[in-house]
């Protein structure tokens, strides 16, 4: 039996916290495309995203392993594409690399690409030498993010409840 149960309803609560200090009085919001001030990278933004993911664990960091983010790469794109309103498929290999670690190849980035755009979730600009993409159905891209994040929580959820039977 595992003596080491770190306080896991207080994890609990500080997510719960977390995910509803800033809009306690709000209805759920999801802001894609251009934030207030319209100059915010991308990389800033979500470092203060994973600094209010990182302040509700009790761990110095999270990492994503790889099979999650293949897992959940459509998901991931369409959060990069909106953040930066305008992208292509070399800047979100680069997003991929950079922020979450993960070695994607072309071959697996560019079909999901194609497949949101075929699906009208996206909208492709050819350029010169590359292809923009940008978010073409907010509304598709809104409620497919909160199910990916309502599935993740409740598996979240079935892991904690379990861990007491450990």
């Amino acid at each position: 039996m595992r003596e080491d149960t770190s306080d896991t309803e207080s994890v609990l609560d500080e997510l719960s916290r977390a995910a509803t200090a800033d809009n306690q009085s709000e209805s759920y919001d999801i802001s894609l495309g251009s934030t207030d001030d319209g100059t915010k990278d991308i990389e800033r933004e979500l470092d203060e995203l994973m600094e209010q993911v990182n302040s509700a664990l009790p761990t110095d960091e999270v990492q994503f392993d790889e099979a999650i983010i293949k897992e959940n790469l459509d998901e991931i794109l369409l959060m990069l594409i909106a953040l930066h309103e305008e992208t292509h498929g070399k800047e979100l290999l680069s997003d991929l690399t950079h922020l979450f670690g993960a070695q994607l190849s072309p071959g697996t980035v560019y079909p999901s690409l194609h497949n949101l755009e075929e699906e009208d979730v996206l909208s492709m600009h050819a350029k010169v030498r590359t292809k923009e993409y940008s978010i073409d159905d907010e509304e598709y891209v809104r409620a497919t993010v909160e199910q990916t994040m309502v599935q993740h929580l409740a598996f979240g959820l079935l892991l904690y409840a379990f861990l007491p039977r450990l």
